[in-house]
């Protein structure tokens, strides 16, 4: 069984505030297309203009920081089939781990259950974030990713800093945030998947993300 636990994109959609929304167009309508091909033959190719951080995206090191390894460098093997493990944090605002959770190696995706705002006014404040002392201990034991079903996986008051980010990304561990869904997923035996598109010298992009469940 395959789960989805991806946002939609659609045009004029708010992901963060601030960041400018995703617009859609068109290169070749299927009408113009139709002087170019035999008949019956017809094509459509789309435009699409959207910030790097729209919708369910992964944050790689080079979002950080600037030598980090950008969309094109992290390894396949920290964002594809990955063994999952969720942990759940419904009611948490700040969510600490259990240090005697076996992480190396796995996709660590944090269930707050704050996508149900998702697209709401609601679902930017006191939104659930991850525990910077949390963040350090993961850290130091090898995940391949940690994702968060929230609008960011540090908190965000104005101007400031952003632990879990600098922590997990000086690691060389991707992060994948606004996930959706992460209710459905047992808490392990699953594989996680989130690649986004080999994009030299971007930090951040949109994935599809996804779970395999046996």
């Amino acid at each position: 069984m395959i789960i989805e636990l991806s946002h939609r994109i659609v045009e004029g959609m708010t992901t963060y505030p601030g960041v400018p929304a995703p617009e859609l167009g068109v290169h070749l309508s299927r009408e113009d297309s139709r002087g170019m091909y035999a008949p019956g033959t017809e094509f459509h190719i789309g435009v699409i203009t959207l910030a790097a951080n729209t919708g369910t995206y992964v944050d790689t090191p080079h979002h950080r920081y600037a030598g980090g390894d950008d969309l094109s460098q992290v390894p396949l093997t920290k964002l594809a089939d990955l063994p999952g493990l969720v942990i759940r944090a419904e009611g948490r605002r700040a969510v600490s781990l259990d240090r005697a959770l076996d992480v190396r190696g796995r996709a660590v995706l944090i269930h707050t259950g704050w996508d149900r705002h998702f697209g709401t006014e609601a679902y930017v404040h006191g939104h659930p974030h991850l525990a910077p002392e949390s963040a350090a201990w993961l850290a130091g034991q090898g995940p391949a990713l940690v994702g968060i079903d929230s609008l960011n996986i540090d908190d965000t008051p104005p101007h400031g800093e952003r632990p879990a980010h600098s922590i997990l990304l000086r690691a060389g561990i991707p992060i994948v945030e606004h996930l959706t869904g992460l209710d459905v997923l047992p808490d392990e035996g699953f594989r996680f998947h989130a690649a986004p598109p080999m994009v030299a010298g971007l930090g951040t992009f949109p994935v599809r993300a996804y779970a395999v469940v046996p």
